[in-house]
Parts: C-alpha cells; sequence; structure tokens
C-alpha cells in the first residue's frame, strides 16, 4: 500500500517537475513564500567536547556554512532582525523559518534551547522553526516539547546523517552509526515533527555502487526533505591534512559534470515524496581546497535539470525496475 501512495502522488505532481523541490514542499504548508535565516547561538558539538568524541567530524569547518549575518555575540532576535532586512528590500512580504543551523542546535540544557527557540518564535514574522543536529543529540525531553510545538506551528529538525555506511561513519569521526539515525528519524516523525536529513557524496572510500544501494534507505528512512553535498576538502579540517599526504585515497568529483551524473543517478532511485532541498554545498573560496569547480549553486541546479531532461527522467523512475530485478 505504501509503494502506491507513493507513485499515486508521483504522478499527481505537474509534468515539467523532474524532482521534487523544497519551494514544492513549502507551497504545501505554507500559503505565502517562506525563506530560512540562519542563527549560530554559540552551540558546541558533543564530537567535540568530549562527550561523545574529539577533534570532530574530520570534514568540518563551521565557516564554511554561516552567512555573515550570524554573530554568537547576538541574541537570536537581532540576528533574525539582521537577516530579515536582508530579504525585506527585495520580497517585503517574505516571512521566516528561524534555522538554528551552527555545530549542534539540541546540544544544550533543554531549558536554555527551548528559551532560545521560543525568542525565534517570538519574533515578528517568523512562522516556524529548522533545527540543524546529530542523531545522537535529541533527548526525549526536548522531542516531546519539539512534538507539542509542532501542533501549533511548523517545526523541523535536520539531522546529519552524512552516510549510511558504517566504515564511512567510523572513518569521518562521526561518533554514531547508521541505526542510530534511523532510530532518531522514526521517534521524530512519531512526535509530529518535519524531519530533514543530510548526506555528504563522495566520501572516501565510497564507490558509486555503494551510494546507489544505499539510497533505498534514504527512501526507508523517509525524511520530508534531503540535502546532497559534494564532499569539499577545506582548510582547518582533519580531513584537509589526510588529503595533503594521502590524496589517492580521495575520489573527488573532479568537474561538475561527473558530480551531476551522480545526483541525477540518485535522483532515479529516490522516492518521489523526498524533497530534495540542494545538491551541493558551496565554501567559501578562501577556504576550498577542492574540488574547485567555479560554479555557484544555482548553475549547478541548471545543470542538474538539464540532464533529467536529456534522460527523461524524474525521480524515482528507476524505483520499480531496480526492486523487480529488472
Amino acid at each position: 500500500m505504501e509503494k502506491i501512495n507513493i507513485y499515486h502522488r508521483f504522478i499527481l505532481y505537474p509534468r515539467f517537475m523532474m524532482y521534487t523541490t523544497l519551494s514544492h514542499f513549502f507551497s504545501q504548508r505554507f500559503t505565502m513564500k517562506v525563506q530560512k535565516l540562519s542563527i549560530n547561538a554559540g552551540f558546541t558539538c558533543p564530537n567535540r567536547d568530549g562527550s561523545v568524541g574529539r577533534g570532530g567530524c574530520t570534514y568540518c569547518n563551521n565557516q564554511t556554512f554561516n552567512p555573515d549575518y550570524c554573530s554568537p555575540t547576538e541574541s537570536v532576535a537581532q540576528q533574525l532582525e539582521r537577516g530579515k532586512a536582508f530579504f525585506a528590500r527585495k520580497y517585503p512580504e517574505m516571512r521566516y523559518l528561524a534555522y538554528f543551523q551552527a555545530y549542534t542546535s539540541t546540544y544544550a540544557p533543554t531549558d536554555r534551547l527551548i528559551a532560545l527557540y521560543e525568542e525565534a518564535l517570538g519574533v515578528d514574522d517568523v512562522v516556524g522553526i529548522v533545527i540543524g543536529t546529530r542523531p545522537d543529540c535529541m533527548p526525549q525531553e526536548l522531542l516531546e516539547w519539539l512534538g507539542e510545538r509542532a501542533r501549533k506551528t511548523f517545526v523541523m529538525v535536520e539531522y546529519g546523517v552524512e552516510s549510511c555506511l558504517d566504515r564511512t561513519l567510523l572513518r569521518i569521526n562521526r561518533g554514531h552509526d547508521f541505526a542510530c539515525a534511523q532510530r532518531t528519524v522514526e521517534s521524530t516523525k512519531r512526535a509530529g515533527i518535519h524531519v530533514g536529513t543530510h548526506f555528504i557524496l563522495g566520501l572516501p572510500g565510497e564507490s558509486h555502487e555503494e551510494i546507489m544501494q544505499y539510497v533505498p534507505l534514504i527512501n526507508r528512512l523517509a525524511p520530508d526533505t534531503l540535502k546532497l553535498h559534494q564532499l569539499q576538502i577545506v582548510r582547518g579540517t582533519r580531513m584537509a591534512a589526510e588529503y595533503a599526504e594521502h590524496p589517492e585515497d580521495f575520489g573527488l568529483y573532479a568537474t561538475a559534470e561527473e558530480y551531476c551524473r551522480l545526483v541525477c543517478d540518485v535522483l532515479e532511485r529516490l522516492s518521489p515524496t523526498i524533497a530534495v532541498e540542494r545538491f551541493t554545498s558551496s565554501s567559501p573560496r578562501s577556504l576550498l581546497i577542492a574540488p574547485d569547480w567555479g560554479m555557484k549553486n544555482h548553475e549547478f541546479t541548471a545543470l542538474v535539470n538539464r540532464e533529467m531532461l536529456r534522460r527523461g527522467s524524474r525521480q524515482g523512475c528507476r524505483i520499480r525496475n531496480e526492486e523487480s530485478g529488472q
């Protein structure tokens, strides 16, 4: 019955929609245009302070995804007002989702977390919250509060899963296994909270065939949204040192076209009920070591669109054939 429902929803999508976009997901839930505003609330990570591990994930440098208007020296409300001012000139009717993005945004005492989330929701024109965190950092007390809040407003938790392969998660020092991600995503969905997931494509040691094999595992997780990122080697990370010493261990996608083909292969096997938020990550040029395609996110999206059109493909089009062994 679940498969029938997936395909029923798929065939009802507009003909031009080759894959399910985040804007489509939001259009089903809001009557106005919404924009995520990133917040740095000064969190750290249990994989840095010794609770889970030290040194953090080998690829991670949080400077790569903090917008200029985010500063932990400002309050949550101040950061949101600065973010609103950035967008309001062009989109005066815009509404906003407060995005707790930096580090692990559920890693603090629950009462402090609730106060920060409530501060964000109290800002004018903020219509929901999005919380970025790890699968091993969602306490039950907080999950219950978020579930209650989700009955009144939009709440999404984005989990950094990164890979379905335990050997990869160990190699990149994630500090949790894939089973942990499965349990946490399931419990979050049961609480009535929207779920987003992040995966990095091209992590060391993962072949194209293995990535294709774990796409069905992503389908079984059934998140509302999915972020895909190409692996980037960034200055100031442990992975940068590993890359300098043994570049042969890394199968980086040398060209955007090569990575685009992988993304389209994933899309063809991805359930169309999952909205794809983005395909790439763009680190600042001053921090990026490799790969450097010199391409903006919207330019890469156009590349994906052209390749999907060339193939005559749509999201999920290969699921039935591959399940039946054809």
